[in-house]
């Protein structure tokens, strides 16, 4: 695991959903020898894409760090698949982003789409697949546009940054799979070997009924921006979006979410709700937390404690830990029974690098026509993670029927603003930095 310091070098704006410190990319040692594999997918050579020319055509919107490296990903992907895999169109809200990544890939000026309303016009376009990774707050509208144009899509986490967008994402994943289409998330924890294995073994009943455990993302502070003279307040929020929580979400939204993924996947459910506290000691810029404790109640005497922070100069830990009622299992890297007996994993054959997989997968369901959606499973996990942002913002327990259910919730119809539709019409006011909420009287 690396730490590292602020880095105020690249990965702004529009383009990325991960960030410098210790990013999805980054997450994972030793996977340099990205498609490196136990095994060759047996459908290789036997079968061609719909459209008979054994080819996919993919598009992306949001060329930053995230966005690019995920492209490149689909690449590898289309590589161990045995599939010809062509970008045609890229879309950024900043145009020198959006034409770098359009000359690396030969993608032609009429592809090369610009600006927080570009993304309409690249879904017009014939790509099969769509790559989705701007800020999360641009997703659920994103994502109604590719399944309206009937585009697959693989889409970065977090999926929403309020209880209302993560409602339609859950929709669109229904009007998705009515429509045929496939839909992967940036979880690449569920698309890992040692996190499968363990994932079945649990459902298999080989460490008995989870009780309970902890979820840990603490690590150093990420990377800002500070405004430039005159600059715009949609262009700064833009750029410095990992800063805002109308644009992030807030930390626990846009980075711990993976290991909320973890516990709601290893014990099978959502949690029913949430108390938790947090605070803002050591930011710089934006109008976040950098510090988050939330207890998640998933109901039948499961608890599970999730802490995550970013200050520099802190002890730091990335894990997870479940207890069961006849063994534990800690992350993909061990599982054991109390009594010592022997547990038998499964066979998972898949890519060393994860995040390679997820687009295997994807593009393996879109070429053999097969059932693929991830957007439920990676919509409950944001909606948790934003239940404990919650419950730490009010000081208040949160229930899960309180941002699903029940519409005389205050929590609800919560919709963080400026929102997207206010970034595509220009209604953007910059909120006030440093200012948080503070529970209690």
């Amino acid at each position: 695991m690396s730490d590292r310091q602020v880095d105020n070098t690249d990965n702004s704006g529009f383009m990325s959903t991960d960030t410098p410190g210790v990013t999805r990319r980054t997450f994972l040692q030793g996977t340099a020898a990205a498609a490196a594999l136990t095994m060759v997918p047996g459908w290789l050579g036997s079968s061609a894409y719909a459209q008979g020319d054994g080819s996919l055509k993919i598009a992306l919107v949001g060329c930053g760090g995230r966005g690019k490296g995920a492209l490149k990903n689909a690449m590898e992907a289309a590589e161990i698949n045995g599939i010809q895999l062509k970008c045609i169109a890229v879309c950024d809200y900043f145009a020198d982003r959006a034409q770098g990544v359009a000359k690396e890939y030969g993608v032609s000026d009429d592809h090369c789409f610009v600006g927080p309303t570009g993304y309409k016009q690249l879904m017009q376009t014939d790509a099969d697949l769509v790559i989705l990774a701007t800020p999360p707050n641009f997703r659920p509208v994103h994502l109604a546009a590719a399944v309206e144009a009937g585009k697959h899509v693989f889409m970065e986490k977090p999926v929403a940054v309020d209880p209302p967008g993560c409602r339609k994402v859950m929709s669109l994943g229904e009007l998705a799979e009515s429509k045929g289409l496939n839909i992967v998330a940036g979880t690449q924890r569920r698309h890992q070997a040692g996190y499968i294995k363990h994932a079945q073994a649990i459902k298999d009943d080989a460490v008995g009924t989870i009780l309970g455990g902890q979820i840990y993302w603490c690590q150093n502070r990420l990377w800002y921006k500070e405004r430039n003279d005159g600059e715009s307040a949609s262009d700064y929020m833009i750029r410095n979006w990992v800063s805002f929580l109308e644009t992030s979400g807030d930390h626990i939204v846009e980075q711990h979410v993976h290991q909320i993924d973890v516990a709601n996947w290893f014990i099978g459910r959502h949690p029913e709700s949430a108390v938790g506290f947090g605070s803002r000691q050591r930011r710089v810029t934006g109008n976040m937390y950098d510090n988050f404790s939330v207890e998640f109640n998933y109901g039948d005497n499961c608890s599970i404690h999730s802490m995550c922070r970013q200050i520099n100069d802190c002890y730091n830990q990335v894990n997870t830990n479940f207890v069961g009622t006849e063994g534990r299992v800690w992350d993909e890297k061990r599982i054991a029974r109390f009594d010592r007996a022997p547990i038998t994993l499964p066979d998972v054959q898949v890519a060393s690098n994860p995040y390679v997989q997820e687009h295997v997968d994807l593009q393996a369901a879109i070429v053999k026509g097969e059932k693929l959606n991830e957007a439920k499973q990676v919509a409950e996990s944001t909606l948790t993670a934003i239940m404990g942002r919650i419950s730490a913002y009010t000081g208040q327990m949160v229930t899960w029927e309180d941002l699903t259910e029940n519409k005389q919730s205050k929590w609800y119809a919560l919709a963080l603003s400026p929102s997207a539709a206010d970034f595509e019409s220009g209604g953007v006011t910059l909120p006030e930095e440093g200012v948080v909420p503070v529970p209690g009287a």
